[in-house]
């Protein structure tokens, strides 16, 4: 099997890889090794993307059981014993540019001392008056465990999450049918579009409409279930336990 490791750490698991077998390539690898934490994870879906990727966490930020061990782990990938997972990704249109995302898509204040005003249509159809606060956020299943859930306490498992980060007014969070798309026109700038933890941000400014919805990419991860044991499982209902449970505390 040809496999790439990703991560700043990699050179730490490189050996164990070869020991067990694979075949080094990062130009054409059938899965990637992300060896890290949740962003080294998403920074390897935006380098290959589509390719089947495998969540581990180096020893250095966790404490594993016996079942997620680095070897254990990479054996079974070997046997072709791990589970695969199709996720759904998020993307954005803005100002002649598409942005991905697996956990979410983020419109933010683009100065910290000044909010961003903004109107928010569902299906061409208004949701609210003009909304004035941070921005919002547009989060998939498995990004609700993140950013989304910090904003508002809430994961979901279906659609399409959407939190209104620090509204000046009650504006209540959503979960849409993934086949529902969002219009987003700027009323008062300046704002950036992001997606995930990539570094490239769009620019927005008074008029800059996004157009946000289910994409036609999806992600695929692997062993999310044998990643759920009785060791590390946390006990606050994650749908994927943020990497699948690779926190062993």
């Amino acid at each position: 099997m040809r496999v790439v490791v990703a991560g700043s750490d990699a050179g730490r698991l490189t050996p164990l890889v070869r020991e067990i077998g694979f075949e080094l390539d990062d130009a054409a690898p059938e899965v990637v090794i992300s060896y890290g934490g949740d962003g080294t994870l998403l920074g390897a879906e935006r380098d290959w993307p589509g390719v089947p990727k495998l969540a581990i966490r180096h020893a250095s930020t966790c404490r594993k059981c016996s079942d997620h061990e680095d070897a254990v782990v990479l054996q079974r990938l070997a046997r072709s014993e791990l589970s695969r997972d199709v996720l759904i990704k998020v993307a954005a249109e803005a100002k002649g540019r598409r942005l991905l995302g697996l956990n979410e898509v983020c419109l933010d204040k683009a100065i910290p001392t000044s909010a961003v005003r903004y109107r928010v249509w569902i299906d061409d159809v208004p949701y609210s008056n003009e909304i004035v606060g941070d921005g919002l956020i547009v989060a998939t299943p498995f990004g609700s465990s993140a950013y989304y859930r910090s904003i508002t306490r809430s994961i979901f498992r279906l659609g399409i999450g959407v939190a209104f980060n620090n509204s000046t007014e009650q504006v209540d969070h959503l979960v849409l049918r993934d086949d529902e798309r969002l219009r987003i026109v700027i009323t008062r700038g300046p704002a950036v579009l992001c997606a995930d933890n990539a570094p490239d941000p769009v620019r927005l400014s008074e008029g800059n409409e996004v157009e946000v919805g289910k994409a036609e990419e999806s992600a695929v991860l692997l062993g999310i279930d044998t990643l759920l044991c009785n060791t590390c499982r946390r006990a606050d209902g994650l749908p994927f336990n943020r990497l699948g449970g690779l926190r062993c505390l």
